[in-house]
Order: C-alpha cells, then structure tokens, then sequence
C-alpha cells in the first residue's frame, strides 16, 4: 500500500466507511452490466415484458458476489502479504485497519445474501439455478481463497469471463425467458470481455508488487508489454460485439454501444504510452465506467422498437 500515513488515519473513523472502501465501489459496475444486458437480450423491443422482480434479484446475487469477492480477495491476499506494497485502493487486511476475521465474515455474510437471493430466483425461475448459483459462490471463494487459489495461477480474466460475462448475461437472459442461446452467449462474451479489461488494468498496475509476493497473475506470466496489447484487444472486441448484437437481433440502434468507443480510446492511449501504477487508477476508473456506459447504451438500443 502507498496510503499517506493522514490517508490512514482518516479512515480510522468509521468502520462503515472502512468496510464501503473495502468492497472496491469502482468494480461494481461490472456486476450490473452483464444483468443489464441478459435482461435486455431476453426481451429487446418488449420493455413491458421484463419482470422487474427477477431483474431486481438478478442485481443482488450480481452485487453481493462482486462485493463478496473482493472482500475475499482482500482478506487472502493481506493474509498472504500480496498486498504489503499495492498500488491503489485501501485495503482492509493489508493496511492493518482492520481484523482479518472481520473481512472474513463480510465475505461469508455477502455470499449469503447472494445464496438467499439466487433460491428465491430459482424458485420463481427454475431450480436448475441453484446448481449455478452453488457454482458461482465455490468460484467466488476459490479465486484468491483455499490452499490453491485459482487467481495465482493467472486464470483470473478467465474467471472473469465465465462468470462475470457469461453466467451472469447468461443466467439473467435465462431467468427472462426460460431457455439458452447463441445470442446470450454473444452477450455473454462481450461484456466479459469488458469485465476482463478491467482485471487486465488491475493485475497490469500491480505487476510489480505480485510479481515480488509470488501472485502468478496472467500480467505476470505474459509480462508488462503483452498486457498492454491485452488490454486495448480485449477491450475492443468487447466493445465491437456490440455490431453482431444488433445484427442478429435486427435492433440496428443498438450500435449506439460504440459510442463507449470514446472512453476506450482514452483508456487504451493511457496504456499504450506506458503508463504504470498510480497513473493507472485513472484507467481502471474509466474501464469499469466503460463497461458500464456499454451495457446501458446496448440495453436502450435493444429496447426502442
């Protein structure tokens, strides 16, 4: 951590805001965007289909993952000492603020709500959604947590994709309209994608320090130059699937999504010309606002008839 020692302190005040900083709000969007695209997916041109309610519970499994996971991942990486020298955000265990146990517990208490919220989903969808949702908590818990965790061994952005793009585009289209195809997989991949691009940024920022704790992140193994190229193609494809979309769809508004082509652009330039730790927090901020952007720009465009 590169907090000033005022940083730190201010900080002490309030548990509340402790635990706020801790679940990384910057990241959420990537949890929001995937269910607002499955959702306008399963019933584009038909905004009076859409069952608020399941679109609702969609949002808090999404939500209380996200947030679980970075609680986890916090609480693993400070036990570990990953996180002795970050560059970025306050983190909860590796600053010494606060107990370990306690991160812990947040993570167990978000994992709850997302279970409690995925089997009423199930219950009013299919139970085959259980399975799915015991899935997605095992993978939550296992990328920074257990003896191997899978976020060492630089399957994160893969992670990342399946269940950040894919389970939730795809479990969102589901829980709309009870079946499964290529079009929810396209969404799928386009806004995993988006949710890998951020990652990329994040695991590029902090190559150094991982590298040093022995966190074999997919930054680490390609190294710093691949990374960059990473990034900008990732990106780019997520961005650009927006086109497919609207084809297969025949909602041709829904190319609007390209207008996030503006902030990518902003992005990607920051990282081709070498940018490196705290000038990419900027680049993450604006990743996550992409995807974001993306998802809200596509989802109006599929539903305007």
């Amino acid at each position: 951590m590169n907090n000033s020692e005022d940083e730190i302190n201010s900080h002490k005040a309030s548990y509340f805001k402790l635990f706020y900083l801790g679940a990384r709000p910057k990241t959420l969007p990537a949890a929001i965007s995937p269910v607002l695209v499955g959702t306008a997916l399963g019933e584009y041109g038909h905004f009076d289909n859409v069952s608020i309610v399941k679109f609702l519970l969609c949002v808090a499994v999404a939500l209380s993952l996200q947030v679980g996971v970075n609680y986890a991942n916090d609480y693993s990486d400070g036990i570990r000492g990953a996180d002795k020298n970050r560059v970025g955000p306050l983190r909860l265990v590796g600053s010494g603020l606060v107990d370990p146990k306690y991160v812990k517990y947040a993570a167990f208490a978000c994992g709850l709500v997302a279970a409690v919220a995925g089997l009423i989903l199930a219950v009013i969808t299919s139970l085959w959604l259980i399975v799915v949702g015991l899935v997605s908590l095992l993978a939550a818990w296992g990328y920074s947590g257990g003896p191997k965790p899978y976020g060492y061994m630089a399957l994160g952005e893969l992670s990342v994709l399946v269940f950040f793009g894919l389970v939730a585009t795809v479990g969102s289209y589901y829980s709309q309209t009870l079946k499964v195809d290529f079009l929810s997989f396209i969404g799928g991949i386009s806004v995993g994608l988006l949710a890998c691009s951020i990652l990329v940024a994040n695991n590029l920022r902090d190559i150094d320090g991982d590298s040093a704790s022995h966190k074999n992140t997919l930054a680490v193994l390609i190294g710093e130059k691949a990374t960059r190229v990473l990034f900008v193609v990732v990106s780019l494809i997520g961005i650009l699937l927006s086109i497919a979309i609207a084809y297969m769809t025949k909602h041709y508004l829904a190319i609007i999504a390209l207008a996030s082509l503006i902030l990518f652009l902003k992005s990607a330039i920051a990282v081709l010309k070498q940018a490196k730790g705290s000038a990419l927090i900027p680049v993450l901020k604006n990743t996550a606002l992409l995807e974001l952007i993306f998802s809200v720009l596509l989802a109006v465009g599929l539903f305007i008839n």
